[in-house]
């Protein structure tokens, strides 16, 4: 039987990555997540395309294919690592608020801070927890939730687990929440299952994807992800929503991201989601 406390949703950085070779537009993302199967959609602010500052229109298009906006992902040239920048990213922050906010559920998903200049880390760390910590307060004002998203990118500042131990330590555990994300955590450190029970307070939404040995990104269930361990380690998390979105950075989904991302649905479907 399907899991019903489940639901799926569908993350468009499988499409992002490709960059130039991408050459369609929102509404094609959210025909290719609806005919895969998906429930929901988490789409970026290089995605959104002309919807942004639309947010009526995109609603009647998710509407339209029977779609739920889980969360709006956001990141900055600054990394949110920059003292200079801090107010810029704020207002950016405060922008995209206020177009989540027509969602109601909705989450405005935060990147990971990225180290992007010199100087002592434990600035780094001040910096993108004043600025998680305002935009927190400023969805707190808008009706909406902000959430983390750690990354194992190039000079990302959240890499490890004591990277996400200090971060946590300098967020607001109310008001800004995280979005684990198990690729990045396996490629960052191996105790998966432990972090996310360690912060499991925190959570308000799951990106699901895998990695093989060697820390490469695989298709779902093809690598070490553990995803039924996952859903139960989640399952029953004060504020977790319900929603696992999956996320595919593969080689197969830069050759064929439409064909990746419905086989991945596939694969949840044999978990019971």
């Amino acid at each position: 039987m399907p899991d019903r406390s489940i639901k799926l949703g569908c993350q468009t950085f499988t499409w992002e990555m490709l960059g130039e070779g991408f050459r369609g537009g929102p509404d094609d993302l959210l025909r290719a997540v609806a005919g895969a199967g998906y429930a929901g959609i988490e789409i970026t602010d290089k995605m959104i395309g002309f919807y942004a500052g639309k947010p009526d229109e995109f609603a009647r298009a998710l509407d339209d294919l029977g779609l739920a906006l889980v969360a709006f992902a956001i990141g900055s040239p600054s990394g949110f690592t920059e003292l200079n920048e801090v107010e810029s990213d704020l207002e950016a922050a405060r922008r995209w608020l206020d177009f989540t906010a027509r969602f109601p559920g909705a989450v405005l998903s935060m990147g990971s801070a990225t180290i992007m200049s010199d100087g002592p880390r434990e600035e780094k760390f001040r910096v993108a927890a004043e600025i998680y910590n305002r935009a927190a307060e400023l969805g707190h004002g808008a009706g909406v939730e902000v959430a983390v998203h750690p990354s194992s990118h190039h000079n990302t500042l959240l890499f490890d687990r004591a990277d996400y131990d200090t971060i946590f330590s300098l967020l607001d555990p109310e008001r800004v929440g995280w979005v684990p994300d198990t690729g990045h955590i396996l490629r960052g450190h191996d105790d998966l299952l432990d972090t996310l029970r360690a912060h499991r307070d925190r959570i308000r939404y799951v990106h699901l994807k895998d990695v093989d040995g060697a820390g490469e990104w695989a298709m779902l269930g093809k690598g070490v992800c553990d995803t039924p361990a996952v859903i139960e380690a989640v399952r029953g998390a004060p504020r977790f929503s319900g929603w696992l979105v999956l996320e595919e950075e593969s080689e197969e989904a830069g050759a064929a991201p439409e064909a990746a991302v419905a086989a991945n649905r596939e694969t949840m479907r044999r978990y019971g989601a």
